[in-house]
């Protein structure tokens, strides 16, 4: 569906230009390509395609943000300046941010509220350090994984994963890695301020597989579900 809403878009951008060139050549329409700030599409045109076709997330919204603040600026300069723009682009930024946070929040409420009656196991932190835990032939019921200046690894392909789970994972100038067993499916959600998480899992083809809840901040860090 956002395939098909993001070529759609472009389709429409393409039939605009078409029509605003053939009006010119044969109506001699007025206007002109080189408006002032036009070079600010090539950061709103991409950024805008991303967020309909991967939804919002915080690099295509801070750059849609700064480019129509920056085509503002060029339209009406006296009203938005460049010192205005300049003020205004670390709030922007905390703002993408916050909004983000807040999402990912309904995404962590949605999670534990889908695995409210099970109560987590064991946290697992690794401040300057690193940790590397395995678990096998144990039930695992969710966890609360906190990475500083460290990493993790947290090996589950040998644990005992019957019902929905629930992991929160932080990652601040660290590193997590999460080994998922093969009868299981993982769902993940991702707060990525200058880091990021991938989900490398391979689901399950068991339609009552459990889910794995995957919630995560990563701060100059890093998750990896394998």
């Amino acid at each position: 569906m956002r395939n098909r809403a993001s070529n759609a878009l472009v389709g429409l951008f393409f039939i605009i230009a078409a029509v605003l060139l053939a009006g010119h050549a044969i109506f001699d329409w007025s206007f002109s390509l080189l408006f002032p700030g036009w070079w600010t599409l090539f950061i709103i045109v991409p950024a805008l395609l991303s967020i309909v076709k991967s939804g919002f997330k915080i690099f295509n919204s801070i750059c849609l943000i700064i480019g129509a603040m920056l085509l503002v600026t060029k339209q009406f300069p006296e009203v938005f300046t460049w010192n205005l723009f300049g003020k205004l682009v670390f709030p922007s930024v905390l703002l993408v941010i916050g909004v983000n946070i807040l999402f990912d929040r309904s995404f962590k409420n949605a999670a534990d509220r889908a695995v409210r009656n099970n109560a987590k196991g064991p946290d697992y932190t690794a401040i300057f350090s690193g940790l590397k835990q395995r678990i096998t032939r144990e039930e695992f019921t969710g966890s609360d994984i906190t990475a500083v200046f460290g990493g993790i690894d947290l090996d589950l392909r040998d644990a005992i994963i019957n019902q929905d789970v629930v992991i929160d994972i932080t990652a601040v100038f660290g590193g997590v890695n999460i080994y998922l067993p093969g009868n299981v499916r993982a769902k993940l959600s991702t707060v990525p301020i200058f880091g990021g998480a991938t989900d490398k899992s391979i689901p399950s083809t068991d339609v009552n597989a459990p889910t794995v809840f995957i919630s995560s901040v990563c701060v100059f860090g890093g998750a990896d579900i394998k």
